[in-house]
């Protein structure tokens, strides 16, 4: 998954999804304020659901006829009412507002049906009123954990210190380690859960989940949940997330259908597997899957995003195939679109074919999308941040240069990062951890070209600062369950470099060959001491110092550049130029990478145009791409005074670097064009007069003349005088194109006379 370094949001996320697996949230919770006999009745219903007994239906009814409100609440739940369900739990709170576990009640109805921000409300309410109370604390990890935050196992620790007790925390805690991709950790707390309740069902499918996820039968712990309750799907639903997340697609998808033959109404099973179905592009299928949910009123965010998205895709998508690739583009973009995306991608491939020593099987998809929001379904419930991209198997989804503010991310590099993953995946048999893939995609970016990637950011250098780069063995936990709100970004960094470290000092074959480990199926641990014949703390032990030296410079100066660059701005706003160029040459090279808004060498080269000095000023933009600057308006800038100074092919330079950036701007291409006449590159001046006209010019006439232009230089005269007639009729008094189709006329006259 490629992120944006700018963008410190957190992505959609399908909360609830996993209680909703478990079959709900109908544990025994004897609330303090009613009878012992109410509290009876619940905890005689929820037996009966948890051993799968026909007669739970009619024991919620019993419930939901109740006079207490506490009690016909969870029996409308019980039943999936929701809405009544709510209706009741808040009349209930109403009526007995001290009452704290109600409230706990209340907001686990909101976490199954996906609505976390109101369940935390809730949660927190609850712990005002106690402060230990330890399913309130448990609700909280919930929603945590729903969400891949890193402080989900802090309050599943604070809830199991309030009430040792309580399995659900425990199981919550093996779920966790499993995301982290620590299968022993997961194996000791599902066994601790197990000592607390032989029946804790969950726990059992933990372990079923980790021997599934090791190629093992996982017999002994399935054969404990169907004996406790046979038709238990969760156990097989919970296996579907974990192959799910560790990108294991295909797995997943089937685990998810084995939990629908056991249990049809299964809403959230059916809802993953819809979604894993159209990530996959079997949009017929997953159409059905999540029509059921939708008309069974399993109506979460998943399920009605995902429904709009296929809609959209019916409506607006056009597919373009070659013999290699599927390339899906929205109509109202795709001509433009079309010529860029399939050179890269034909070109990211053939580059990867020849690295990986591997031939991906069967063609690949890319699917590009201009509505962000549309992307964002994509993502919907794995975790990440700001993804730019995602991979699921041979189909990527990532978002259009339109899609976003231009110049805000770099759409060409997003598609090769996202196709190593294609490789990787596929060589690996997607048995690889996380940090390595998307370690190894980022190193592929700037290998591709060295203005390509993010840059190094401030929050890197911060964690450098502040010794907080993760042990190797551990490093897969900063992507999935992030404990400060930068840490994915830091962990993509801290990937790319440990990667970066290993080509440096043993060679790219080591690469290769730990990507051949993983689908031998050695984990993080025994694939460095296979091919780096080193423990994982003797590689912490030599990488560390290795990238703490690498950007000690701009570690040690990040306090005094920061303070140093808000005197440059204002001196800049003040128009003291001399200060700006005195200041600014002094603090450039502290931090080079910055070449987001606000950075020196714009404030330079505005500076340096303020007295009259172009060279440099064209120098300083100059820097400003090289190290990966993507401004639109600056690189435009910088191409203008390229071609003033008689540097057009650096000028053509500049400007397709930011037709890799932004493809949406006129005015560049119509910029491009004209050096590539100049330059005798007719093929490249026809693609930017078709981009030209496709991306909505108003100058119609002037495009299709240099076009026309173009088409001849090309020697091709029959499109030639197609554009040459194009531009008369929307400029009959447009001189110069008269010339040329009087030329062109001349040119067929003679043709034919020979």
């Amino acid at each position: 998954m490629r992120l944006q370094s700018a963008l410190l949001a957190a992505a959609a996320l399908s909360a609830g999804v996993y209680l909703a697996q478990r079959g709900g949230l109908f544990h025994a919770t004897p609330v303090a304020a009613q009878s012992s006999q109410a509290n009876q009745q619940v905890t005689q219903c929820e037996t009966l659901r948890k051993h799968g007994d026909p007669g739970t239906t009619a024991c919620y009814e019993r419930l939901s006829m109740s006079k207490d409100l506490a009690i016909k609440a969870e029996g409308l739940w019980g039943l999936r009412q929701y809405f009544p369900a709510n209706d009741a739990f808040r009349d209930a709170v109403k009526a007995r507002p001290k009452d704290a576990n109600l409230r706990v009640r209340w907001g686990l109805l909101y976490v199954e049906n996906s609505l976390p921000g109101d369940a935390a409300d809730l949660f927190k309410e609850a712990l005002d009123l106690d402060a230990n109370n330890a399913k309130a604390l448990y609700g909280m990890a919930l929603v945590a954990s729903d969400a891949f935050a890193g402080n989900a196992a802090d309050f599943a620790e604070k809830a199991l210190k309030a009430d040792p007790s309580l399995v659900e925390a425990r199981e919550l805690l093996a779920r966790i380690a499993l995301e982290d991709n620590h299968p022993e950790k997961a194996v000791e707390e599902a066994k601790k859960a197990l000592d607390t309740s032989n029946e804790a069902l969950e726990a059992l499918s933990i372990l079923a989940t980790v021997d599934w996820l090791d190629d093992k039968p996982g017999k002994e712990w399935i054969d404990r949940v169907f004996k406790i309750n046979p038709t238990y799907a969760e156990a097989y639903a919970t296996a579907g997330h974990f192959f799910v997340i560790n990108r294991r697609y295909d797995e997943g998808i089937q685990y998810y259908r084995k939990a629908l033959e056991l249990k049809p109404d299964l809403w959230a099973a059916r809802a993953e597997l819809g979604v894993n179905l159209m990530r996959f592009g079997q949009n017929e299928e997953a159409r059905t899957q999540l029509e059921q949910c939708f008309k069974a009123n399993y109506s979460s965010p998943l399920v009605r995003n995902s429904l709009k998205l296929l809609d959209s895709i019916d409506k607006n998508v056009e597919t373009f195939n070659t013999p290699t690739t599927i390339l899906k583009l929205d109509k109202k973009e795709s001509t433009l679109l079309r010529p860029y995306f399939q050179a890269e991608l034909d070109r990211a491939m053939a580059t990867y074919e020849k690295k990986y020593k591997f031939k991906i099987p069967g063609p690949v998809q890319l699917e590009v999308y201009p509505n962000h929001p549309d992307f964002e379904v994509r993502t919907m419930g794995l975790p990440g941040l700001g993804a730019l991209g995602v991979t699921f198997g041979k189909v990527v989804a990532m978002d259009s240069p339109s899609g976003r503010p231009p110049g805000s991310f770099h759409w060409a590099s997003t598609l090769w990062h996202e196709f190593s993953h294609v490789y990787v995946l596929s060589m690996t048999n997607h048995r690889v951890p996380r940090w390595f893939t998307e370690g190894l995609a980022v190193y592929e970016e700037t290998a591709a070209s060295p203005d390509w990637g993010d840059r190094l950011d401030p929050p890197s250098i911060m964690a450098m600062k502040d010794k907080k780069l993760l042990p190797i063995a551990d490093l897969d936990r900063g992507f999935i369950h992030p404990t400060y709100p930068e840490q994915v970004f830091v962990s993509y960094f801290q990937g790319g470099q440990v990667i970066g470290f290993i080509v440096e000092k043993w060679g790219y074959d080591k690469v290769l060959a730990m990507i051949h480990a993983f689908g031998d199926r050695k984990d993080t641990v025994e694939a460095i001491e296979q091919e780096l014949k080193l423990k994982p703390e003797e590689f912490d032990q030599q990488f560390l110092p290795w990238v703490e030296a690498k950007y000690k410079k701009q570690v040690e100066g990040f306090e005094s550049w920061q303070q140093q660059l808000k005197l440059l701005s204002a001196s800049a706003k003040a128009k003291k130029w001399d200060d700006v160029i005195k200041d600014g040459n002094a603090i450039r090279d502290l931090y080079p990478d910055f070449v987001e808004t606000g950075n020196v060498y714009e404030f330079l080269a505005t500076a340096y145009m303020a007295k009259d000095d172009q060279a440099k000023a064209m120098a300083e933009l100059e820097r400003y791409s090289t190290i990966g600057g993507r401004s639109p308006g600056a690189l435009k800038q910088l191409a203008d005074w390229q071609i003033q100074a008689g540097k057009k092919r650096e000028a053509a330079a500049t400007l397709e670097r930011l037709n890799l950036i932004y493809l949406e701007d006129e005015t560049a291409h119509e910029k491009l064009g004209k050096p590539y006449m100049e330059l005798k590159n007719p093929n490249g001046a026809i693609r930017e007069y078709q981009a030209m006209l496709a991306a909505g010019t108003i100058d119609k006439a002037g495009a299709h003349f240099g076009l026309a232009q173009a088409f001849n230089a090309a020697n091709r005269p029959a499109d030639a005088l197609d554009e040459v007639y194009t531009a008369l009729e929307a400029a009959p008094g447009f001189k110069p194109a008269q010339a040329l189709l009087r030329e062109l006329n001349a040119k067929q006259s003679g043709n034919v006379k020979q």
